[in-house]
């Protein structure tokens, strides 16, 4: 059973910083890709940023050059550094897997519950 723990949302100013972990454990330790989607109320979620296994970083234009994501396979963790925050990235912020190797029956994606990332102007 794959389970995602996501810490370090919480309240800022616009321009400030924020950084999110996500502690996934399970089998995880295969070809998969980690990352983070958010999502406003009435709003579909969207994808803000991924990194696969070996590396390979996809970001939204609109967090490009202001946040970066990073992970440690060996622990199984994903982290986004967001920077130069604005209004516009309040949302909930949900950390997220998608195992695409391994046993059968673990593929697919996973989500962890979610977290707050509230800016005000």
């Amino acid at each position: 059973q794959v389970q995602l723990v996501e810490s370090g949302g919480g309240a800022v100013q616009a321009g400030g910083s924020l950084r999110l972990s996500c502690a996934a454990s399970g089998p995880v330790f295969s070809t998969n890709i980690m990352g983070w989607f958010r999502q406003v109320p009435g709003k579909q979620r969207e994808l803000v940023a991924t990194e696969t296994t070996t590396g390979i970083t996809d970001y939204d234009e609109s967090v490009k050059g202001r946040f970066t994501i990073s992970r440690d396979n060996a622990k199984g963790t994903v982290n986004l550094q967001m920077n130069t925050l604005k209004p516009e990235d309040t949302a909930i912020y949900f950390c997220y897997v998608n195992i695409l190797s391994g046993a059968i029956q673990d593929r697919g994606m996973y989500w962890g519950q979610g977290i707050q990332v509230s800016v005000s102007s």
